[in-house]
């Protein structure tokens, strides 16, 4: 009986799926970072306090962690995801355009909160639609370029903000409007260059029962990766760590700009270092080589508590926080997809993003609370404990050879 046919984008890594995802990832990061760096500015320009700002995020993040499972669970019954995704990219587009309408802030809450909801419901799907393009034994690779690409935007995105900005002045819907340009291509390359053949297999059961079908190491794998992410703060906090230990030695404006230098070196590296793990987790235990990844943050945090933060210190700080979130993400959705059949594999992205949404909520507010309450060595080494016992539970996650999901 000669070899099927069946799907033949599996045969190659990098084939038009991957990279149609890839380059989706940068241009949409490369708008939505464009008015994430000019929100604040453009508020400041209304008389808006700062409470506004806290509001729209976290809002908006609420709504989309809510949109990444209702999504997950949703598309598993679709025989074509493709135009849920589609339609995920242009929401976030039209959203994040629609801040140049705003007139007032609650205009801005309700952009940035379309924006975020088209992004929660198409990200459980890109990446069923990535681990369905490729083979299990390349989902390192094709996760680890995805997030390269996005990483990629994310920093592209507040250098074109800036230059907008200096080029347009303060007319900043004009620059909200220009974010259409990447969005659009973005839009486009999910359209043109992502290709999708029907799924045999549709999901029939309801949400409650899958999370019952779910598989007992992947549940084990939530619980590593939740305790982590309580821990898991905004690596803005490090930027203000870095302002604040510097400008005696810098003085405000020169530790300032070195705090801005560092987390620009911060994203190269995290950029750089994704496709760098992806490639590793074809070749090595997934669940081992994430539990490394969280181990390199318990390190960091605590170099943070116990060595002299001068600018060298803060440097390699600043890179390790780079290079762990780079194996973090790239092995999460990796280990994710291993983990579990696929025709759940919807449903568990969602309830991992939905996991991990919750983590980057609680571990932002709780260290920070930490830090003001009781100092950095608290804050940090609240992290630093969380990290090690993440690191120690997910080493356990398919350690004893179990063979992955079918």
């Amino acid at each position: 009986m000669p070899p099927s046919n069946e799907n033949p984008v599996r045969h190659h890594w990098l084939n038009s799926t991957v990279l149609g995802i890839g380059l989706a990832s940068l241009l949409s990061d490369w708008s939505h970072e464009i008015a994430t760096t000019a929100m604040p500015a453009f508020l400041a320009t209304m008389g808006v306090a700062a409470a506004w700002v806290g509001l729209i995020e976290g809002v908006s993040d609420g709504l989309s962690s809510f949109a990444k499972l209702a999504s997950g669970h949703w598309t598993d019954r679709l025989a074509r995801r493709k135009p849920v995704m589609v339609a995920g990219y242009l929401v976030t587009t039209l959203g994040t355009a629609g801040f140049g309408l705003a007139t007032a802030a609650w205009h801005v809450l309700l952009a940035r909160a379309s924006a975020w909801l088209g992004r929660g419901a198409r990200t459980p799907v890109r990446k069923a639609m990535l681990a369905a393009a490729v083979t299990p034994e390349t989902y390192g690779r094709a996760f680890g370029f995805e997030r390269m690409m996005d990483t990629c935007g994310a920093i592209v995105g507040p250098a074109t903000a800036f230059a907008l900005i200096h080029w347009m002045g303060l007319d900043f819907r004009s620059v909200f409007f220009w974010t259409l340009v990447p969005g659009l291509a973005a839009v486009a390359c999910v359209t043109f260059v992502v290709k999708e053949r029907a799924r045999l297999h549709v999901s029939s059961v309801s949400f409650g029962e899958g999370l019952r079908r779910l598989p007992a190491r992947y549940r084990r794998f939530l619980v590593a990766v939740g305790l982590f992410g309580a821990g898991d703060f905004a690596h803005t906090l490090l930027i203000l760590l870095a302002t604040q230990k510097l400008t005696p030695q810098l003085g405000a404006i020169g530790a300032g700009s070195a705090a801005v230098g560092l987390y620009v070196a911060h994203n190269v590296f995290y950029a750089g270092f994704a496709f760098v793990a992806g490639w590793l987790a074809d070749r090595v235990n997934k669940a081992r080589l994430l539990a490394a990844g969280y181990g390199l943050a318990a390190a960091m945090a605590l170099a943070i508590i116990l060595l002299p933060l001068g600018l060298w210190t803060l440097a390699a700080v600043f890179i390790a926080g780079g290079i762990y979130v780079a194996v973090e993400e790239t092995l999460e959705d990796s280990l994710c997809a291993e983990l579990v059949p696929v025709e759940q594999h919807g449903l568990a992205f969602g309830v991992l993003a939905t996991v991990n949404g919750a983590g980057d909520f609680l571990s932002s507010v709780i260290v920070g609370a930490l830090w003001s309450a009781c100092g950095t060595s608290v804050a940090f080494g609240y992290s630093a404990a969380l990290f090690a016992l993440g690191a120690v539970l997910v080493w356990r996650t398919n350690a004893a050879g179990e063979p992955a999901a079918p």
